[in-house]
């Protein structure tokens, strides 16, 4: 400050008495040098530099800046002249200089905290892995774009929420396909705005593989964790991209730096149910189970499913129903606490219920657990396969996953599943092994039909012999 001047560099602005002083970008930098260096001779060189850059400019250039500078400040009311020629040497700025600390304004503070505060409570919401509180957590990173259009962890928030959003619908016939695609631009947007943040890179690779681009969802989701190492979401969402010994890694990497993860112990099991390892895989879903929070909780961190459904399918593999059942109705009991894939599972376990009662020959309660599957995800192909072998539907209806068209693409594995299931209740085990096997040769590196060793209706322990094949080329594609 130099009265009645206040000269703030950070906004590069000159007032008198409060009101700004119309000065040019080059004016103000010679200004600015000037008055740092308050009492001493500035050389004509150093201004030159500091008002024109590498831009070649006589000493005429700056005599005029100086003219001009000299009518905007003009003299004291004690007849000193604010900048003073030094002949032959430059100039110096010759009225003292006095600091001050810039206060910013309780609402530009507030202002400032306002989109780091609504990415706070954006993930805090999503991370309950519940519905509404995903739908709320989008609306709260949409504001926060408004006001903050290239704030990058923002443009993180919204892809996550939009991407859990289309999850919530990916079992339907036409998944939320604007959803998906707003996840894309806004993850691919983030990384542009801020391409060493891993938290960007890794919400870029979760989206990339729930539309299909598995190759690329690992490269980012790879670069996250190269860029830090030490946190555990860029090693799950490497783990949820990746397959065989990549993701049991990678889940293995996320218990470690976060203890008993529920869902990173499930992505681990079920590298162990491709490789047949039973043992493994329920060990691993006991330890998820032990950490699991109340059932009836709401709000909570994490909140999980599909962990006793596929402890279900385990037992059931075993011949142990009444475990399965248990199992299964301890899923079933957490169906309405809002989890976004709640329906979905719920959907897959009536289906195992089915499927079991089916084995007992109760076609009634099969049919009726079946149309509890379809209730809730309308067109689950298997709980198809079962409502037509208890006479339901017509066995010639094409699955979901054999049919194409908007948001249903057919899928060759799954496609191959409800013809082996079909086979299986037909009685013909070594043609349903030899499909899905057929299937799995063809099929590019992941995780297509990771369930079969324990799938309801495949029962592939009735006639092992059948499924030599398809179970080794699933054991290989999970190492």
């Amino acid at each position: 400050m130099f009265e009645p001047f206040e000269l703030d560099a950070a906004r590069r602005r000159l007032t008198a008495f409060g009101e700004p002083a119309a000065i040019s970008d080059r004016q103000l930098d010679v200004l600015l040098l000037l008055v740092a260096r308050a009492g001493q001779i500035v050389s004509k060189d150093d201004l030159l530099q500091a008002g024109w850059k590498e831009v070649a400019v006589g000493d005429n250039s700056l005599e005029q800046a100086i003219s001009s500078l000299r009518r905007v400040l003009g003299a004291r009311s004690d007849g000193i002249v604010f900048i003073e020629t030094v002949p032959r040497r430059g100039y110096r700025f010759s009225v003292a200089v006095t600091p001050m600390a810039s206060r910013e304004s309780d609402a530009a503070l507030d202002a400032l905290l306002a989109p780091h505060r609504a990415f706070v409570e954006g993930r805090a919401l999503l991370e309950t892995l519940e519905r509404d509180r995903v739908r709320r957590a989008r609306e709260v990173f949409e504001d926060a774009l408004r006001s903050a259009p290239d704030f990058a962890s923002a443009h993180i928030g919204l892809a996550n929420a939009c991407a859990m959003q289309f999850e919530m619908t990916r079992a339907d016939p036409a998944p939320d396909g604007a959803a998906i695609a707003m996840a894309v631009r806004h993850a691919r947007e983030a990384c542009r705005l801020d391409p060493q943040s891993g938290e960007a890179w890794a919400t870029r690779g979760f989206v990339l593989d729930r539309i299909g681009e598995h190759l690329d969802a690992q490269a980012a989701a790879k670069r996250a964790v190269t860029l830090e190492p030490d946190n555990w979401r860029h090693h799950f969402r490497l783990s949820y991209a990746s397959w065989g010994e990549e993701r049991l890694r990678a889940a293995h990497q996320t218990l470690a730096l976060l203890p008993g993860f529920p869902l990173a112990h499930w992505l681990a099991a079920t590298v162990y149910v491709a490789r047949q390892v039973l043992g493994e895989a329920e060990r691993e879903l006991d330890a998820g189970l032990a950490s699991l929070p109340d059932e009836h909780s709401s709000g909570t961190r994490f909140s999980s499913v599909a962990l006793h459904w596929l402890r279900g399918l385990i037992h059931l593999a075993r011949g142990d129903e009444t475990g399965a059942m248990a199992a299964f109705e301890r899923e079933l009991s957490s169906e309405n606490a809002g989890q976004l894939y709640a329906r979905e599972c719920a959907a897959n376990t009536w289906y195992a219920i089915g499927a079991l009662t089916l084995r007992r020959g109760r076609r009634g309660d099969a049919r009726a657990a079946f149309e509890h599957a379809t209730t809730r995800v309308a067109a689950h192909p298997m709980a198809m396969v079962g409502l037509a072998a208890t006479g339901a539907l017509d066995d010639r209806a094409p699955s979901a996953f054999e049919t194409s068209g908007p948001g249903r693409p057919a899928h060759a594995v799954e496609a191959a599943m409800v013809r082996a299931a079909r086979l299986v209740l037909a009685a013909d085990h070594a043609a349903a092994g030899c499909a899905i096997a057929d299937a799995l040769a063809s099929a590019p590196p992941g995780n297509a039909a990771w369930l079969v060793p324990v799938e309801p209706l495949l029962n592939v322990a009735a006639s092992p012999g059948a499924w030599t094949l398809a179970l080794a080329r699933l054991r290989n594609r999970a190492a």
